[in-house]
């Protein structure tokens, strides 16, 4: 009866009505991230930071979401999507999007420029600079740069060579001293090479202009009539045949190679003053790469906001970026000389950045000393450089069982993984390289260690990477435990990864995916559904695309449910459409840490909360290998739901989704609270707090020692 009254209130409503565009979606999370380089309430420096995010953010959208849409629409699809838009409407709206966008960006840049200059941070061209300086910058050129880049002249002879992902290049219109004959020519810039050139103290240069200005060195014979720098950007989504390679390494390694060479999905251009100049040197390199003219994009500030991390990094102008917060250990870990047996005592919950990401690098590296270890496993997605887990890892191979799943399959670490794979293996540590058919994103390591004549297990569980360096910036929580029902399922875990059983192993108080925590979620949300008006879900999440979960929040919502979701990025699900999604609301928290954690919430379940690896998305529920863990004591729930709460009534950073798809900044309220700013707060409380406690307790030692 109830499921006749859902079909009912949902007639009126087209299914394409239903659901926000995926890829539409994805470009309003960046237009708040840019949005956040618009806030003068920041220092300048964060503001500029926020405007690399955004524009990195914008080259793996082209590179993987665009490029998919361009295959499919080259394909001849009609539609793809819930929403059912065909592959050149989304195409065209996001062409449209981006160039609207285009035009803030550019006076947000030349806004926190003369900003910049203010405070003595002066980007220059170099037609800016005086004779003298100009003088300095052609010693240079002769120097650092002249040695490097590669000119070419572009004939019959000497062809438009290939050019990276991302390559940064010039393209000059060169004549020729003797005949006036008019050439082609390019210049590829090295990616060794600096972005910015010191010229004094305060003031900086962009490379590619002291290229351009002296081209006509590296041309002999030739002279630079006008000349304008580009930047490419390829399709780099990998597609592997794993079923037709005997060695998944090399494939992986010839896999790097081909994204390299990719088709080109987007070209940009900075734009001259010379008008007709400009136009035969844009209509020169699209006759080489045959870009549509609808992804051609013209700028007038300077291309690849990625690079500008190196101003952001300057140490003597640190006072133009946040205050550095320095990640705490708090107890019963801030204490314990051996983690083993603060493990033991109960289970612990870290959210980083906030509680230092140390505990569990400490982890690792005690389990790799202590000789009564055994046995160590885990789960490598992104470990980023220099690892101190990997170093621990390969240390400890040397003496004991260690076995790695390092997925060679994690997008634009491909790379790195496949560095440290073959480190381990040559360390002696047995290497698993990924799931046939499946992504490995769960996050877990394992320790077996003797405890008398007994083997004792040890577990971490976490929603983020083991990665020291995204660990500072991103917002994740992991669990340190020692609980049996953990451990057994952990051992099975590696078990399945170890044989490929992945797709068939079910865990008894963990889920996994694929075949657990989809269906987990759709029951747990179903429960819920039958409380109706007394029914409360609460889901943090990056991303909420798959249909299933979302069709069945909206069967909730009808029943009465009320449904909190904060999703950082991309939702689909439409909030507050009358007869539909009325008790749904949606929140999107954008700020200085990456909001990453994902944690659910069902009120009336056994366990009512959760954390886990997996976003709400068909990719992470059906194609991968991900792990959803409950939270068994009463301390890890309350802390897993302070977390909640307190986003849910952050009203600084947190951006409300409305009905018609757009975004509006929740009003702040009494001066306004950052959840962000609060957790730092409080962890420095906690802190402080137990370290006055510690230098109490060292004043009554000394004192009772000098008594006696």
């Amino acid at each position: 009866m109830q499921k006749e009254k859902i079909v009912q209130t949902t007639d009126h409503i087209a299914q394409r009505d239903m659901y926000f565009n995926r890829e539409l979606s994805w470009l309003r999370f960046n237009t708040r991230v840019l949005n956040e380089a618009k806030n003068t309430k920041l220092p300048l420096l964060e503001r500029l930071k926020f405007l690399a995010i955004y524009s990195t953010n914008l080259d793996e959208f082209y590179m993987i979401r665009v490029a998919g849409l361009q295959r499919l629409f080259a394909n001849g699809v009609i539609e793809s999507g819930a929403d059912k838009l065909s592959p050149l409407e989304q195409l065209t709206e996001i062409r449209e999007y981006i160039n609207r966008e285009k035009h803030e960006v550019e006076s947000l840049y030349n806004d926190i420029k003369k900003s910049l200059a203010k405070e003595k941070l002066i980007v220059r061209n170099f037609d800016d600079l005086d004779t003298n300086t100009k003088q300095e910058m052609y010693k240079y050129f002769k120097n650092y740069l002249y040695p490097i880049i590669v000119p070419i002249v572009v004939d019959s002879v000497h062809p438009f060579p290939h050019l990276n992902n991302l390559s940064f290049g010039i393209a000059l219109l060169l004549k020729n001293k003797e005949t006036n004959e008019v050439k082609y020519g390019m210049v590829r810039i090295s990616r060794v090479l600096k972005r910015f050139v010191r010229v004094n103290h305060d003031s900086f240069v962009l490379t590619e202009s002291i290229v351009g200005e002296f081209a006509g060195e590296i041309f002999e014979g030739y002279e630079t009539i006008a000349y304008i720098p580009f930047r490419v950007t390829r399709n780099a989504d990998m597609e592997i045949e794993e079923d037709e390679a005997d060695d998944f390494i090399v494939l992986m390694s010839e896999g790097l190679r081909a994204r390299k060479k990719g088709e080109v999905v987007r070209l940009e251009v900075g734009i001259t003053n010379k008008e007709a100049e400009y136009h035969k040197l844009l209509a020169f390199i699209n006759s080489q790469l045959n870009i549509p003219k609808e992804d051609i994009y013209e700028y007038r500030v300077p291309l690849g906001f990625n690079t500008f991390w190196e101003l952001v990094g300057l140490k003597e102008y640190a006072y133009l970026t946040l205050p550095h917060y320095v990640a705490k250990v708090l107890p019963p870990l801030e204490s314990a000389l051996n983690i083993f047996d603060t493990i033991e005592k109960g289970d612990i919950l870290l959210f980083h950045p906030y509680e230092s990401f140390d505990s569990v690098v400490e982890f690792i590296q005690q389990a790799a000393k202590d000789p009564d270890v055994l046995s160590i496993r885990m789960t490598l997605y992104r470990v980023g450089r220099n690892s101190p887990i990997v170093k621990a890892l390969t240390e400890a191979a040397e003496n004991k069982q260690v076995t790695v799943l390092v997925e060679l399959k994690a997008r634009f670490d491909e790379e790195n993984n496949l560095h440290w794979a073959k480190a381990l293996e040559s360390a002696g540590a047995h290497v698993i390289y990924g799931v046939p058919t499946l992504k490995v994103h769960a996050k877990i390591a394992l320790v077996i260690r003797k405890n008398g004549d007994k083997l004792q297990e040890y577990v971490h569980l976490s929603s983020g990477n083991y990665n020291a360096q995204t660990a500072k910036i991103y917002t994740d929580v992991s669990l340190l435990t020692a609980n049996p029902s953990f451990a057994k399922d952990a051992v099975k875990f590696f078990h399945s990864l170890s044989t490929g059983s992945s797709k068939q192993a079910r865990l008894d108080t963990l889920y996994t995916a694929p075949i657990q925590i989809k269906e987990k979620l759709l029951k747990l949300i179903a429960d819920e559904t039958i409380h109706k008006e007394q029914g409360k879900i609460i889901l943090k999440a990056n991303a909420c695309v798959d249909i299933d979960v979302i069709n069945a929040l909206y069967k909730a919502s009808q029943a009465g449910v009320k449904i909190d979701l904060i999703i950082r990025g991309v939702c689909c699900l439409k909030p507050g459409v009358k007869g539909l999604s009325e008790n749904i609301c949606v929140y999107s928290i954008v700020g200085k840490y990456l909001e990453h954690a994902r944690i659910y919430y069902f009120k009336h379940a056994k366990e009512s909360i959760y954390f886990a690896s997996a976003d709400i998305m068909p990719r992470n529920l059906e194609r991968r290998v991900e792990l959803l863990t409950p939270a068994l004591e009463k301390n890890i729930a309350e802390k897993l739901m302070q977390i909640l709460t307190l986003q849910l009534n952050d009203t600084l950073q947190r951006y409300e989704l409305r009905s018609d798809g757009e975004y509006y900044k929740v009003p702040p309220k009494d001066g306004g609270l950052s959840s962000q700013d609060a957790w730092e707060r409080m962890t420095n409380q906690i802190h402080n707090a137990n370290k006055k406690v510690n230098e109490k307790m060292k004043r009554l030692v000394t004192r009772m020692m000098g008594e006696s």
